[in-house]
């Protein structure tokens, strides 16, 4: 299935600026992310939305995405390198002429072993501070009954007779070019150069074992959804005594019950009444790091932005850390009290008569004289 156009994924017009992108991709991002959403496609959406503002917040990643589309301009014919290419059947025939020769390798030859990747939930707050912890991950592991050469204690492997320890076969063929010799991987021993006869019961022959095992691992402070760190030396071991693959930890970061995050910046809205609003307030507002009081002045409205610096959180790379955005959103009372309800119609009726200039009355003080009212 064709990869659908980013700028439809956001809902967003191809002239869209930074901000809107940003803007587009947070509301739906909190709309598709899987610990909110429960339907079914709600990862797979989330993953799409995600992709896509990875690209389009990026300018040089725009820039390519606009010229080139989901297309990729370093390769070839329909996607796919020259080399990978189907053209009826050449591609065997190159193989024939030059025998393969560019992909021969030594089986016996040290290779470094399979990465592997582990997924990891975290809380928003385990993400935001970072936390040290173990995990258990499946891998393979030489086996220590063989000492992983796969053959039964007081055997050993032997070379193979067909391929003589190549691993490989020459075999050849009659083209319309004559007759041409292609090298392809031993099918006796798949490649490796030996035979087992006698194989290894605790392995099978294969050498290896699978096995759990528990791998500390140091989240840093600021990690983020989608983020992952790499463990040097902690997947699949090598082979014919290679080095070991890497661990890759990837993060998944839950939701937060009223936080919401924006790179290393956090954002709240804060419900506040009329009253506060109206005649200013100082009021606390919950942070990461505990609560802070914040003074809200007389007459703010609804949709205002308050910032907490450095109450966000710290930068994954050391760079700095993030703010708090603090939104006033103006609550409308439901269930008045009979003295509420004959408040507000004090109120409504100060508010329908001219200001008094002559006695420089304002609105705010008639409003601070009825809230006081008994």
């Amino acid at each position: 299935m064709s990869k659908r156009d980013y700028y439809d994924v956001l809902g967003v017009d191809k002239n869209a600026g930074k901000d809107e992108i940003k803007k587009a991709y947070r509301k739906l991002a909190r709309k598709y992310h899987p610990d909110v959403n429960k339907d079914k496609d709600a990862p797979e959406k989330f993953k799409e939305v995600k992709e896509a503002y990875e690209t389009l917040s990026d300018p040089q990643k725009k820039a390519h995405y606009d010229q080139f589309g989901h297309t990729d301009p370093n390769q070839g014919f329909g996607g796919q390198g020259f080399g990978g290419a189907d053209f009826g059947g050449f591609g065997d025939i190159f193989d024939m002429f030059f025998g393969g020769g560019g992909r021969q390798r030594d089986p016996n030859a040290p290779q470094q072993g399979s990465d592997l990747q582990y997924t990891m939930t975290l809380e928003f707050e385990e993400a935001a501070f970072g936390k040290e912890t173990d995990i258990e991950v499946p891998k393979e592991e030489e086996c220590k009954t063989c000492h992983g050469s796969g053959a039964k204690p007081g055997t050993k492997p032997e070379t193979c007779s067909h391929c003589h320890g190549s691993g490989q076969l020459n075999v050849e063929q009659t083209t319309p070019f004559g007759r041409v010799v292609n090298r392809r991987v031993c099918n006796y021993c798949h490649g490796t150069g030996k035979i087992i006869k006698n194989k290894c019961a605790t392995c099978g022959g294969t050498g290896k074992v699978k096995k759990r095992r528990k791998i500390h691992v140091t989240i840093p402070e600021g990690i983020d959804d989608g983020q992952q760190i790499r463990l040097s030396g902690q997947g699949e071991p090598g082979v014919n005594g290679g080095p070991a693959g890497d661990l890759y930890v990837v993060f998944r970061v839950k939701a937060h019950k009223f936080f919401e995050r924006d790179g290393d910046d956090i954002h709240i809205d804060i419900p506040l009444n009329f009253a506060q609003v109206t005649l200013g307030d100082e009021i606390e507002v919950p942070t990461l790091r505990g609560k802070v009081k914040l003074k809200i002045p007389a007459g703010t409205q609804t949709g205002t932005h308050f910032r907490l610096k450095g109450k966000g959180i710290k930068n994954v790379r050391g760079y700095g850390q993030g703010d708090q955005h603090v939104t006033v959103k103006v609550v409308t009372p439901k269930n008045l009290s009979d003295e509420e309800r004959e408040l507000y119609k004090k109120l409504a009726d100060l508010s329908g008569k001219p200001l008094d200039d002559a006695n420089n009355d304002t609105f705010f003080s008639k409003v601070k004289r009825a809230f006081k009212a008994e």
